[in-house]
């Protein structure tokens, strides 16, 4: 072989390696992955992006979703929220944050807690969506990874890293190293409370084996002379399911609520992911209800220096005073019923709270901390801190009647409730405890003990 055509073939041999180079790399070759990716909100401009995604394995091994980050790329420093709206995966497993880059630039950084992808399968649909903290509307078309396609496509402009390393996509601006994925460990003898809500209705005996009430007794919160019954109670693929009525009249509204039996829980934190409404199932729309998740002790008397609640109030049609949707976190001291006198403090935001929610409560040195999908809401303390334990609970009520014809009906649902005893753990730490027990196939723990 001449000198020459030895150069010819490695000029040949080197520019095939450049070419690979240029190209997406797997990295490792036995775990090759490919993103494919649609919108189902392509404007330019828009209230919240909705990037669906799919990931597949090429491979010949299997990879575990907890190795794995998926990158979408922003232009702009506004503060964004993440959703997971629906993933065969499960969303319980999906986790999102922003990640800030040099200049102007950031990142949504989907990751999971749990699961594997074998060779040759795929995630099927994540579809994820992402809005401005302040909900207004925002360009999208000048986000690197956005694409206006609404049918699935190969799509380079997001990135896969598996274990840290680049395996698919083009990326832009700065890359910090992608997030590792840590399992927080729990303390040694930290009692907390986990369910999953696995029941077959609101008459399961195992409610009430773990310490579960579902209400059927009469009296407030709520329209004076309605119904609270087991009725609108159910627990469809695992979701506590809430659904309350009204056809306008006393005689004929049906209000729900699940409740703690134990008054055991006191300091610590309180988690809950909570599905919010803004429209009726079915009927028209205009009630003023109120969707919840709180703690609470009896009142024994008028102004008892005792009584403590917290509470997350959502209430999509307003109500007291409140002309439309309004997300409440109130702080008791205590109250009197007659003549009123209230003596609590409240923060709220004005906007819709639609959708799904991971509220926290942290109970611990004089202060109550409120977060809503990792974001501080709220910050009491003083007077307005818990003195004795409480009940956790979730209900749905009709503050007033707006004399509506025909019934229409309510939803509220939950997904999980967590608590642990004694301790502030931070939001993101409850959603990787949360996995953690699912993956460990924990349907419900309880080792709180009874004061």
């Amino acid at each position: 072989m001449s000198r020459n055509f030895r150069k010819v073939l490695l000029s040949l041999a080197i520019t095939a390696a450049l070419t690979v180079v240029a190209l997406v790399v797997p990295a490792n070759a036995a775990q090759a992955v490919r993103l494919q990716y649609r919108t189902s909100a392509p404007g330019a401009t828009t209230a919240q992006a909705e990037p669906w995604l799919r990931l597949f394995n090429d491979g010949t091994t299997t990879i575990p979703l907890n190795q794995v980050k998926i990158r979408y790329y922003l232009t702009g420093t506004e503060t964004y929220r993440f959703a997971c709206s629906w993933a065969v995966v499960g969303c319980s497993t999906v986790t999102g944050q922003f990640v800030r880059q040099e200049g102007s630039g950031q990142y949504l950084e989907v990751g999971f807690t749990s699961g594997s992808l074998a060779p040759g399968q795929n995630t099927s649909d994540l579809q994820l969506r992402f809005y401005r903290a302040d909900w207004q509307n925002f360009t999208q078309s000048d986000d690197y990874s956005y694409g206006s396609q609404t049918a699935y496509a190969n799509w380079d402009k997001i990135t896969v890293y598996v274990n840290g390393a680049l395996a698919w996509g083009k990326p832009t601006g700065s890359e910090p190293e992608p997030t590792p994925t840590v399992t927080p460990t729990v303390p040694p003898g930290t009692a907390v409370l986990f369910d999953d809500f696995t029941y077959s209705g609101s008459g399961d005996p195992l409610l009430a084996q773990r310490g579960w009430t579902v209400r059927s007794s009469s009296g407030g919160p709520g329209v004076p002379g309605a119904t609270w019954s087991p009725s609108g109670v159910s627990f469809p693929g695992g979701l506590l399911t809430l659904d309350s009525s009204t056809n306008g009249t006393a005689a004929g509204t049906v209000q729900t609520e699940l409740s703690t039996a134990s008054r055991k829980f006191h300091e610590g934190t309180y988690a809950a992911r909570v599905r919010f409404t803004d429209a009726p199932t079915s009927g028209p729309d205009g009630e003023h209800v109120v969707q919840t998740f709180f703690t609470i002790t009896p009142l024994r008397y008028n102004l008892d220096p005792d009584y403590g609640e917290l509470d997350f109030e959502y209430l999509p049609n307003g109500g007291w005073g409140e002309p439309a949707n309004i997300l409440y976190a109130t702080s008791w001291e205590t109250y009197q019923a007659e003549p009123w006198q209230a003596v609590n403090t409240h923060s709220e935001e004005r906007t819709s709270f639609a959708g799904w929610h991971d509220l926290v409560i942290q109970v611990t040195g004089g202060r109550m901390k409120y977060y809503v999908d990792g974001r501080l809401f709220a910050d009491h303390g003083d007077i307005y801190y818990p003195e004795t334990p409480m009940w956790i609970m979730f209900n749905q009520w009709f503050i007033d009647l707006q004399g509506a014809t025909g019934t229409r009906t309510y939803r509220q649902q939950v997904d999980y409730v967590y608590y642990s005893k004694g301790e502030a753990v931070p939001p993101a730490d409850v959603l990787s405890r949360v996995a953690s027990l699912r993956a460990a196939g924990t349907a419900f723990k309880d080792t709180v003990p009874t004061p």
